[in-house]
């Protein structure tokens, strides 16, 4: 049996592994555990590519052996300070780890992927590989003030104001495989404002939204449309996100989650939450300015629900709740609380919130 101790301590051309085919390495180390990949990878560098290799995780995948991680990114500011920490959530807490000083960050697979800078236009592009929490300087991006990026097909579409009047807004592709940026600049053929807010994918489709509307744009077909059903309802206010093709955020004014079916082109909402939405109410009054309070993430086939409750005397906790769904009889969706705990303190300064699902 191999031993990944004995391993790391041998040299590479001594490994008995390293003289097997490298389909067959593949096979060995996706049954390895995860928490033992960081000492594999220092045996060789054949088994630093192998670990980090998109092979080794489509066959994890295969195996049912992929492990889910939740990411949060923690903006704090008041008057005189601001400060940007990111956070892992381990056994119910937010541990801290080395961040990203970034805008615009996506997900994708074991990678987080970061892009510009809030306060000044930047050509900054990072990756960090969360398995061992390593961040690479990505190739310089065009001058950009970066708003939001999606991932999808490979490529992280990051959008955001081109040009230093910040009126134009256009979209530029970073293509993860060959790590360069693509030449050509993607302008929108239909209007939008240029404070974008957000962006996300559904139904193979980029959703590009300002604080008033949202277009989409169809990588495949390379068209742009708009939905105003969606755009009925403000969900461009908060943290939206989206769970088997379903958009799902909580909106403030209803105090409620709501749903929205592209393909049916219909709002709903989840039902069964009163008890959990009964503690969310005030989260974004508790934040002063902010409206990024209540974040709502799709993670490892659930939801997760990320909102701020007063703690004590000046202090603010951060909670998760971790709700299933279930689809009943008439096509309701009721949604079940797994788990809502405190997961961070706070002092008392405004506060926005970022969660990215990582699959490791």
């Amino acid at each position: 049996m191999f031993s990944v101790t004995t391993a790391a301590k041998e040299e590479p051309s001594e490994s008995p592994l390293m003289s097997l085919p490298e389909d067959i390495i593949v096979e060995i180390i996706a049954r390895v555990e995860r928490s033992d990949h960081p000492s594999l990878s220092i045996v060789s560098k054949q088994l630093q590519s192998i670990v980090s290799s998109p092979e080794l995780f489509a066959r994890r995948s295969l195996l049912g052996r992929i492990e889910h991680r939740l990411y949060v990114i923690l903006h704090l500011h008041d008057y005189s300070s601001s400060n940007t920490s990111l956070y892992v959530l381990h056994n119910r807490r937010l541990v801290p780890i080395p961040g990203l000083p970034t805008s615009g960050f996506v997900a994708s697979g074991s990678k987080i992927y970061g892009f510009g800078d809030d306060i000044a236009y930047s050509r900054t592009a990072v990756s960090m590989e969360c398995a061992y929490h390593t961040v690479k300087t990505l190739p310089s991006m065009p001058y950009m003030f970066s708003r939001a990026a999606s991932y999808i097909d490979g490529k992280v579409y990051v959008t955001g104001n081109l040009g230093y009047d910040r009126e134009e807004v256009s979209v530029v592709v970073f293509d993860t495989e060959k790590q360069m940026w693509e030449g050509e600049v993607i302008k929108p053929e239909i209007k939008i404002g240029n404070m974008i807010r957000c962006s996300l994918v559904m139904d193979d489709k980029i959703y590009i939204a300002d604080y008033f509307r949202s277009v989409f744009y169809d990588t495949k077909e390379r068209t742009w449309g708009r939905d105003t059903m969606l755009d009925s309802k403000k969900w461009m206010f908060a943290d939206a996100c989206v769970l088997d093709d379903v958009l799902y955020y909580y909106s403030r004014d209803e105090n409620c989650l709501r749903r929205y079916d592209p393909k049916k082109r219909c709002w709903g909402v989840v039902n069964g939450l009163d008890d959990l939405l009964a503690t969310t109410r005030g989260s974004w009054a508790m934040s002063r300015s902010s409206m990024k309070t209540v974040e709502t993430v799709s993670y490892n086939g659930k939801l997760a629900l990320f909102f701020l409750r007063r703690t004590g005397r000046g202090d603010k906790g951060i909670w998760c709740a971790e709700i299933s769904l279930e689809t009943r009889q008439g096509g309701e969706i009721w949604g079940q609380v797994e788990w809502c705990h405190q997961v961070l303190s706070i002092e008392d300064q405004s506060c926005e919130i970022k969660s990215l699902p990582v699959m490791l």
